[in-house]
């Protein structure tokens, strides 16, 4: 690995405890911190880092959003002894939004290719295009997955927060096999946008959709590489620095959401971004980002469970017909998580109602958009 301590700021520990000392189980007496020079990373699962570029949503930040975070989920208790954490500090913000995308991009490469998780603390959105830039670096064909109330694909906005996606869906050559997003509010996005989005065969999701069948969104995730979460989409209510509507996702569901995240086998790097500390309420949505990040751990921790597809003793396995068409279900017995066998044999990630779906003679849905994408 490349030396990455020019591209990071330290921690300075003390600043994040008031009383500068951690009880005995918190994360923050767990956690390998950059506090001057990095930690080992050999045994380490998941490795943090902070962003503190917000020109892409057209404002400086007087207070770092992931020092915020950090302080909050330092508190939290750490029960997944399965999984080690490491904290490398902030990204150095650089002279340009693009300079700034360059060095969060080159650590973000640099861990990916060290097989490491790495979780992005903080930022405006935009900044997802430095994990994007991650994999165009790696030529890393992914199917990428963004949780935000709007869809930020307005061309003709120059603020980066509210077009990046252009670039990072449009852009050649391209690596983004399937874009997902999920828990837009329909009022927030114009019409036009979700054609635009439906004719490259990507698949959005509206929040209501999201909420009824919160369970439904597990298998979208399962196959992701990349998820930015922005935080506008959880309502204002339960994130108080989430200003753009008051309805979308509850706490409690956005926590639901990081475990998929977690528990995915192929996911290497998420972000929580456009949280800003200034319009935070009692370090609330600090505290709703930090536990979203400990069911991001907990998902994690339960991924580690799951068996290779290839052990058959571990999977229940079906064979079902629809519209003459055969095909396998399999069901993870440790982790009960469903998969569906495609015409060409390829197992992709689903959900126990399209088994049931199948079994009735009907098409799943998302069987057919794969398959609509796949010719």
């Amino acid at each position: 690995m490349h030396d990455l301590q020019e591209y990071l700021l330290p921690i300075n520990k003390a600043t994040l405890n008031d009383d500068n000392e951690y009880n005995d189980g918190q994360y923050g007496t767990v956690i390998q911190m950059n506090e001057g020079y990095l930690p080992d990373l050999e045994e380490v699962d998941l490795v943090f880092i902070g962003i503190e570029e917000y020109r892409g949503a057209g404002f400086i930040p007087k207070e770092n959003a992931a020092n915020a975070i950090r302080k909050q989920f330092f508190r939290l208790h750490h029960w997944h002894k399965n999984i080690q954490i490491a904290d490398l500090g902030n990204v150095r913000s650089g002279s340009s939004i693009q300079d700034s995308y360059s060095a969060a991009k080159m650590v973000i490469d640099e861990l990916i290719r060290s097989k490491k998780i790495v979780v992005v603390l903080g930022g405006s959105h935009d900044n997802t295009m430095a994990q994007y830039l991650a994999y165009k670096g790696l030529e890393r064909i992914i199917e990428a997955t963004v949780i935000d109330a709007k869809i930020d694909l307005k061309s003709n906005n120059p603020l980066p927060d509210e077009n990046f996606l252009m670039e990072m869906l449009t852009s050649e050559p391209n690596i983004v096999k399937h874009y997902n997003h999920i828990g837009f509010q329909s009022y927030l996005v114009h019409p036009q946008i979700l054609e635009a989005i439906d004719k490259l065969r990507f698949d959005c999701y509206r929040v209501g959709t999201a909420k009824e069948n919160i369970e439904e969104m597990e298998p979208i995730i399962r196959n992701s590489d990349l998820v930015s979460f922005d935080i506008s989409a959880i309502k204002n209510s339960d994130a108080p620095a989430s200003i753009y509507s008051p309805n979308g996702f509850t706490g409690e569901e956005a926590c639901n959401l990081t475990r998929y995240a977690g528990m995915s086998p192929v996911l290497s790097s998420i972000g929580f971004y456009n949280y800003d500390v200034s319009k935070d309420v009692n370090d609330l949505t600090a505290m709703q980002i930090a536990q979203m990040l400990w069911y991001f751990v907990d998902g994690r921790s339960r991924g580690k469970h799951e068996v290779d597809l290839n052990d058959m003793n571990n999977y229940n396995r079906f064979h079902t017909a629809f519209a003459e068409v055969d095909t396998v279900f399999l069901q993870s017995k440790r982790t009960g998580r469903w998969w569906m066998q495609l015409p060409n044999k390829k197992l992709i990630a689903c959900s126990y109602n399209d088994y049931v779906q199948a079994s009735h003679n009907e098409i799943p849905e998302r069987w057919l958009r794969t398959q609509e994408r796949d010719v």
